[in-house]
């Protein structure tokens, strides 16, 4: 079974056959920062890892594509949502929104939580493959609930 990397670098390789110079500048940029982190850390990642720093790199995207949109940048914008979905695509499957409402209400039970106890269900709930923004809401709205 190929790692997140090696598919990266494969694709980064189809990218630069086919000319497609957005991927590849995409690609390489993830790459970049994969190769910062285990210079800076002296690790070799894996694919755990990866995936800390892809989810980053979303996130970084996702806030950049929200202030351009805000201020009216819509080239900008559309830069950002394009290399969101390359990232989105070396992700694990996220889970629909009944999956993480399930999930999410098994973690509530599990530590016994209540209306005050967001930060220690988020702490469990933000290993759950989902985005952090979609597990904050759910998360505030069962607990209003509990």
């Amino acid at each position: 079974m190929n790692t997140i990397r090696e598919k990266i670098n494969q694709d980064l390789k189809e990218a630069m056959k086919n000319g497609d110079s957005f991927k590849r500048d995409t690609l390489r940029l993830l790459n970049s920062a994969f190769k910062q982190v285990e210079v800076d850390q002296r690790i070799t990642l894996k694919d755990s890892d990866i995936i800390k720093i892809l989810k980053t790199a979303y996130k970084q995207r996702d806030d950049a594509a929200m202030a351009y949109k805000n201020a009216g940048r819509n080239d900008l914008f559309e830069k950002e949502i394009k290399e969101m979905e390359i990232i989105t695509s070396y992700l694990p499957e996220q889970l629909d929104d009944a999956a993480l409402k399930k999930a999410i209400e098994e973690i509530i039970t599990s530590l016994n939580a209540g209306s005050k106890d967001m930060g220690r269900v988020m702490q469990e709930a933000k290993k759950l493959n989902a985005d952090g923004k979609r597990i904050s809401s759910m998360v505030k709205e069962l607990l209003q609930k509990a």
